[in-house]
């Protein structure tokens, strides 16, 4: 009897199915490990937070400008600090503090004296003022006596002096002349410290003549030192010779920065205290001098009690002589 042959195309067959089921179990095995270790090896690569943890950033992306305050002496608003992290040295806090001392500004009133209302109606702007009062007015002692209980308030003497162009311009009876002596000088200006014992210190009414003479400055600074008054020349004329006398004396002095009411308009007034408000900043302090017309009056009530926001101290006359 004959044995069969093997049937060799059967076994190969056989064989072959278990290669293609071994390379699919590999293929399978390939793409499940690609999505079970894939994304963990992007989680790696780029880590996101878990949506338990919240991160705060500590300043927001964009300046926050519901609560600014402007400086004019900067070309950026400053932002409030943070409220929930502690203040430091050299902090915002501190930089708020110092724009009190960007500049220091004196508003000197001329021609006090003559009424009670423009006295009480400038104390109740409620900031630091100096009164200039010309002795003899109607209500000359009363306005001093006020402006002495106040505090905010200082005194000084107004002193009428000759004008160019006298007596065609009017001028006070008790007016000083370059035709008078040093006595006489003397013995008038005396004269006024008794009638206006609060006051601290004096500056010319008018006076475009007298100031311009040496000889006649002289006694008037000598009995105002010797009194430890202090001296402001109100710069009627260019040529004065008030504020240079004083200085080699060794009498306190100063002199006018601005007139702000020449023109009696509240615009023209507030455009005049923004340029004294600029001069204190460039050179640190200034004086204005107005009088009390009740356009000036109005314009120094609007603008003189914001004017610690722009880094302007108000100050009284007798803080920036020297």
């Amino acid at each position: 009897m004959t044995k069969p042959r093997p049937n060799r195309f059967k076994r190969s067959r056989g064989g072959s199915t278990y290669a293609v089921l071994g390379i699919l179990a590999a293929v399978l095995l390939a793409v499940a490990g690609y999505f079970l270790f894939a994304p963990r090896a992007k989680e790696l690569k780029n880590p996101q937070p878990s949506p338990s943890v919240v991160f705060h950033s500590p300043l927001p992306a964009k300046p926050d400008t519901t609560h600014e305050w402007y400086s004019s002496a900067h070309e950026a608003p400053l932002h409030h600090k943070n409220v929930h992290s502690p203040e430091k040295p050299g902090s915002l806090s501190d930089r708020k503090q110092h724009q009190t001392g960007i500049g220091k500004l004196a508003v000197i009133i001329d021609d006090m004296g003559s009424s009670m209302q423009e006295a009480h109606a400038l104390a109740h702007i409620g900031v630091p003022l100096t009164f200039s009062i010309i002795p003899g007015l109607r209500s000359y002692q009363e306005v001093a006596s006020y402006a002495a209980k106040g505090g905010l308030v200082e005194t000084m003497i107004h002193i009428p002096m000759q004008p160019k162009g006298w007596p065609q311009r009017r001028l006070e009876g008790n007016g000083l002349l370059v035709s008078m002596t040093d006595t006489e000088i003397k013995e008038r200006l005396e004269a006024f410290m008794r009638d206006i014992p609060q006051a601290v210190g004096a500056n010319n009414h008018m006076g475009s003549e007298f100031t311009e003479h040496n000889d006649k400055m002289q006694p008037v600074l000598e009995v105002l030192k010797n009194k430890g008054l202090f001296f402001i020349d109100s710069a009627t004329s260019s040529r004065s010779v008030g504020l240079q006398l004083s200085r080699g004396m060794g009498e306190r002095s100063a002199r006018r920065s601005v007139f702000l009411d020449n023109e009696q308009n509240v615009q023209y007034i507030t455009s005049q205290l923004n340029q004294a408000v600029r001069l204190a900043k460039k050179n640190g302090e200034a004086i204005a001098i107005c009088h009390p017309h009740t356009a000036t009056i109005k314009a120094l009530a609007a603008v003189l009690p914001g004017l610690e926001g722009q880094g302007i101290t108000l100050v009284r006359a007798s803080q920036l002589v020297k």
